[in-house]
């Protein structure tokens, strides 16, 4: 079966919602019920046998790069291309389609957030390579 990679975003995505409203504006019940969505659809998809990983992700972070041979890591925090600033964190599933993909993506996207309301969040939906190929 294909595995996909569905990137959750903090905002961003073909057009502005209404629903975004940053973490730090939501109650600690409304984040408690967000992430307690988040565990129930990591639960199903396990019981479903489609779940292979599923990880939040802070907004701290850094580019790092080879440094040369007889050099340390070149580390700097930024300026971040958008990523820093918008993935939130990912799912990674193993299904039969993309159409089955595309649903867990849409239920991932009902999530509740500030005032129980569904986020409506974008999720990029990525086909993971399966030998290396371009054709995967």
């Amino acid at each position: 079966m294909p595995k996909y990679l569905l990137l959750k975003h903090y905002r961003g995505g073909p057009e502005p919602l209404d629903t975004d409203v940053p973490f730090d504006q939501w109650t600690p019940a409304e984040f408690d019920a967000h992430m307690a969505f988040q565990h129930d659809i990591a639960r199903v998809l396990q019981e479903n046998g489609e779940f292979v990983d599923a990880q939040a992700l802070t907004q701290d972070g850094a580019w790092v790069r080879y440094g040369g041979p007889d050099a340390a890591p070149v580390v700097t925090d930024g300026p971040f291309a958008e990523a820093k600033e918008v993935v939130a964190g990912w799912f990674m599933i193993d299904v039969e389609s993309q159409e089955r993909a595309y649903e867990i993506a849409a239920w991932v996207s009902s999530a509740p957030g500030k005032d129980g309301k569904p986020i409506h969040e974008w999720l990029q939906v990525r086909k993971v390579m399966e030998d290396g190929s371009a054709e995967s």
